[in-house]
């Protein structure tokens, strides 16, 4: 007769047996291993969860709130043009030279203009508070609860394109661009996107940038291998300054939240646009370098880089007081 030591001995390895059996049958396949790149901040439990759905579940859910927000921005009309500008919590004085001159909103008073500030949360929370009081006098920044640095410039982009989708869908046109930015409305408007003509749709432009990913770990735009394995980017507008009509906002970011992100803005919204099979058009007034000024030179550009509070106030001081000065 068996003694009860061997009995439990049995027994116990019977029931390591049937968990392992168990464990491997109810384990997701490993085709669904690593497909998310990026950590959740919040998880949702769905009921009678199945492989099937697993697979239309967001890789980038974007599930972050509003810190701060203008919802109520397009209330009284549909915009013409909505200007998002990607900033960072220190720099008040550009925000602030931008406020005064080209990204005013009231320059154009039979087009419509909306100006927004994109940021993210600082680790200072000092930094954060003058921001939110900046909010309450100006009210034109957006603040969603990411860290705001460089590697997640693709954030702040995605929360400019879903506050559009969600709060101005009836816009016509969009502008991203850098704080460091002059921008020449007078040719972005009327120029390029004419308030007078049918608005376009599926429409974007500006310096168009065929290029490769960088594998030097020293550079800023170094993109690993793993990350993004091909040798080419599809064609892509410099982040500095590009144009699109709405309802291409919406599309990026429902498309975004299926696309594996990259911290590389630029290059990421061209991956969206490949998807949505749309082609970013090139134009040759999108200047992404710092350009030497000259009244005449910057009469015939949309964007120059690189370009100080100081700087701004002179070069918008000169367009609008020089107006009859013939290049």
């Amino acid at each position: 007769m068996p003694s009860k030591v061997s009995c439990l001995y049995v027994l116990t390895v019977v029931c390591w047996a049937s968990a392992l059996w168990y464990l491997s049958v109810s384990r997701p396949s490993t085709s669904y291993v690593g497909q998310i790149s990026v950590p959740i901040r919040k998880t949702v439990k769905h009921k009678n969860a199945t492989f099937s759905n697993i697979r239309t579940r967001p890789l980038n859910p974007h599930a972050f709130e509003f810190i701060i927000n203008e919802p109520k921005k397009c209330e009284a009309g549909a915009p013409f043009l909505v200007i998002l500008i990607s900033t960072t919590h220190k720099e008040f004085d550009a925000r602030q030279a931008i406020r005064e001159t080209w990204g005013d909103e009231s320059t154009f008073g039979d087009v419509g203009i909306i100006t927004l500030f994109l940021l993210g949360r600082n680790t200072d929370a000092v930094l954060n508070q003058m921001v939110e009081q900046e909010s309450q006098i100006f009210h034109d920044i957006v603040v969603e609860d990411f860290i705001d640095s460089y590697h997640n410039l693709t954030l702040k982009t995605l929360m400019g394109m879903r506050w559009v989708a969600t709060f101005c869908p009836k816009a016509k046109y969009v502008m991203k661009t850098d704080s460091d930015i002059f921008v020449n409305m007078d040719n972005l408007i009327y120029k390029l996107l004419k308030p007078t003509t049918k608005p376009r749709r599926r429409y974007f432009t500006g310096y168009v940038i065929n290029g490769g990913p960088i594998r030097d770990m020293r550079s800023k735009w170094y993109m690993p291998r793993d990350l993004y394995p091909d040798s080419k980017y599809p064609p892509f507008c410099s982040g500095t300054g590009y144009v699109f009509s709405a309802d291409v906002a919406e599309l990026i970011y429902k498309t975004s939240l299926h696309t594996r992100l990259l911290h590389l803005e630029d290059v990421y919204v061209g991956l969206c646009l490949r998807k949505l099979g749309i082609h970013p058009f090139q134009n040759s007034g999108f200047n992404h370098w710092k350009m030497a000024y000259s009244l005449c030179r910057y009469r015939r550009v949309i964007t120059v880089h690189q370009i100080s509070p100081e700087e701004m106030h002179r070069i918008w001081n000169d367009m609008s007081s020089k107006k009859h000065l013939r290049c």
